[in-house]
């Protein structure tokens, strides 16, 4: 179909625009702050920030990695990640006032622990400064280092999040060579056999660029293998001319029946729809009643 296909009547972005968004706004920019929402050109940016929700991107806003759909800029050797990043993020976190967050970051194959100590500092700070807020880490593999993965779990964060992005047999074309399906599967099968289970586990998955019905199936699979008990699946946008093309708009009934596809293979929570991106619906109030019951 290609990128330029026009999209259909019912593929509609929802727009809302509040004290909350603009809040969030103007604190990204204060504390100098990156915003994945904005960076990732997600759709639903003005809906989760008034809602509650927020993408914070932590360790720069260049990635080591070069995926074919990802409109993060790269760079071979960003700048070191700032030491006084976790404690600015608690600081305005402490200030939204927010019920959920989700921290995510580029990929750092520069780093030796590939940003997992970072990662560890931001939550435990974040922690620190609002014990009630529900935590997630929406994190790159960390090339399947486990000594990396028990870094992050020893951290506590509710939730560990890692999108295989696509089906296996689309990875090679889609992603970063050096982001493979197998090691996304390791990586999610470490957080939630490290943490004994007790943090819960989350994947994200894009359609729409030439996958079939079966082979999302299969993906799925692979995911409830690996211990993964939410899953996101949503529709993929080119974000330029430059990233690999859409192949098609999946329609809204395909979407629901990956959902009911979701519950009868066995995930705890799926949220499957066109404007359906990682962190969307992230403070569903479903998600928070799981994660409220988990035992840290």
């Amino acid at each position: 179909m290609g990128g330029s296909a026009r999209k259909p009547d019912w593929f509609k972005v929802k727009y809302v625009k509040n004290k909350r968004t603009e809040q969030v706004s103007g604190l990204m920019k204060e504390y100098n702050l990156h915003s994945v929402c904005q960076s990732a050109h997600c759709p639903n940016c003005p809906e989760c920030w008034s809602q509650g929700t927020a993408s914070f991107m932590i360790m720069g806003e260049f990635c080591t990695r070069g995926c074919r759909f990802c409109a993060v800029k790269t760079m071979a050797k960003p700048p070191p990640p700032d030491p006084e990043e976790p404690e600015h993020l608690a600081e305005a976190l402490s200030t939204l006032n927010l019920r959920y967050v989700v921290i995510t970051s580029v990929a750092r194959d520069d780093l030796k622990d590939g940003g997992a100590g970072h990662f560890a500092d931001c939550v435990k700070s974040i922690r620190k400064r609002n014990p009630e807020l529900l935590i997630e880490t929406l994190i790159p593999d960390f090339r399947a280092d486990e000594s990396a993965m028990e870094m992050l779990t020893d951290s506590k964060p509710d939730v560990i999040s890692h999108n295989i992005e696509t089906i296996e047999r689309l990875t090679p074309r889609v992603r970063d060579l050096r982001a493979n399906y197998a090691q996304s599967l390791e990586v999610l099968k470490q957080a939630h056999e490290i943490s004994d289970g007790r943090i819960i586990t989350k994947s994200g998955m894009m359609v729409g660029l030439g996958e079939t019905k079966d082979e999302v199936k299969e993906a799925m699979m692979d995911l409830i293998t690996a211990g993964v008990g939410i899953l996101t699946i949503g529709q993929y946008l080119s974000p330029s001319p430059r990233h690999i093309p859409l192949d098609e708009y999946v329609p809204p009934e395909t979407f629901d029946f990956y959902e009911k596809m979701g519950y009868a293979l066995g995930f705890t929570y799926v949220a499957s729809g066109p404007l359906v991106r990682s962190s969307y619906r992230a403070a569903e109030p479903f998600i928070k009643r799981i994660i409220k019951s988990r035992i840290h």
